[in-house]
């Protein structure tokens, strides 16, 4: 295979920017900026979302079995970049930023978030260097209703600089 052409077709596919959240069994919370995300089916709802298999944020959900999905909307580049280090939690922030915990999981709804979603893991299949989390969502939040059309609401990933990508 060669290896420049099997990066650029695999760069050709768009991703959005989210933070996955979640509580560990011993309160602990954990935060990730996420971008391998899809919806699998209306019902139920079910969302996948890749997970870097060595992250703290993986190992909280494995054992939780539960997860926010929050998304980043158009100009929260900074938002993205706070969490792509490990997350800080002081007091009612994680990572700078404010959040309340989830009804149905427990798991960091961020505020500032344009909006978020909660999950119930269904499955994970453990292959590769980022394994696939399976959610099925069992809430949901809008902070802000968008103009026009939805997925035209959601940071994307070339929205992070030239120099920022995912596959390859």
């Amino acid at each position: 295979m060669d290896d420049n052409a099997k990066k650029t077709a695999l760069r050709m596919i768009p991703y959005g920017i989210y933070v996955m959240t979640t509580t560990g069994d011993d309160g602990a919370l954990a935060a990730a900026t996420v971008n391998w995300v899809t919806q699998t089916a209306f019902n139920p709802p079910l969302v996948a979302v890749g997970v870097k298999a060595d992250s703290s944020v993986y190992e909280m959900v494995k054992g939780s079995r539960g997860f926010a999905l929050n998304m980043l909307g158009k100009g929260q580049q900074g938002m993205a970049f706070g969490f792509f280090k490990p997350s800080e939690v002081d007091g009612n922030k994680i990572s700078g930023e404010p959040f309340e915990a989830g009804a149905e999981t427990g798991s960091p709804i961020l505020q500032n978030a344009t909006a978020s979603v909660e999950c119930k893991v269904v499955e994970i299949v453990e292959q590769g260097d980022h394994h696939v989390v399976v959610g099925e969502v069992v809430n949901a939040h809008v902070a802000k209703a968008p103009e026009g059309r939805p997925d035209d609401a959601i940071l994307e990933m070339r929205e992070l600089g030239d120099n920022v990508f995912y596959g390859g």
